[in-house]
């Protein structure tokens, strides 16, 4: 058996309010500046991509359908298909954008499964590093991620903008560098 994943900063979402309005509902409705706010990375016809509020590493994605359903079985088709050719997308342009050397794909279907937020399923996409897990959350229960999450979507939004039909967050001033 592996050792164990230590994420002590996950503290901060497991102690958070729950409950209130979906955080993953209403994205196809929002204007540019709110996506912008929420950390949209794009948004399609059927799915958007945003980034993990509480990240396991750097540019931690979360591509997730606008029906809110929290099983896949509960997926149109053609909603099924969409999150699934957009979690693809995902992985490409992430390989551009921030060059990892692995990927880590997966969703975590029910809370007893570890969905923080089981009632709208989604899909992390993670990139990965050869050591990037540190000392630093087992010594200092403090997580190293290297740019502001703001900086980080500004800098993915352009590998994202020509995909087909999407809609894009609001700039902000300096978007774009890494």
């Amino acid at each position: 058996m592996g050792n164990p994943l230590w994420a002590p900063w996950r503290m901060e979402y497991i102690l958070s309010k729950k409950g209130g309005s979906c955080v993953f509902c209403g994205i196809e409705a929002a204007p540019p500046e709110e996506l912008r706010a929420r950390l949209v990375v794009c948004d399609t016809p059927r799915a958007f991509v945003v980034l993990n509020r509480y990240p396991f590493a750097a540019a931690h994605l979360l591509v997730v359908p606008h029906a809110h359903v929290d099983a896949l079985e509960k997926l149109s088709h053609e909603d099924h298909h969409a999150l699934f050719d957009l979690v693809r997308e995902a992985t490409v342009r992430l390989r551009a954008a921030v060059k990892p050397e692995g990927l880590n794909v997966g969703l975590n279907l029910g809370a007893a499964a570890g969905a923080g937020i089981a009632e709208h399923l989604h899909a992390h996409v993670v990139p990965r590093w050869s050591g990037d897990t540190n000392f630093m959350p087992v010594l200092a229960d403090v997580r190293v991620v290297p740019q502001a999450l703001e900086k980080t979507r500004d800098y993915l939004v352009p590998f994202f903008a020509d995909l087909p039909g999407v809609r894009l967050p609001a700039a902000s001033e300096g978007a774009g560098t890494p």
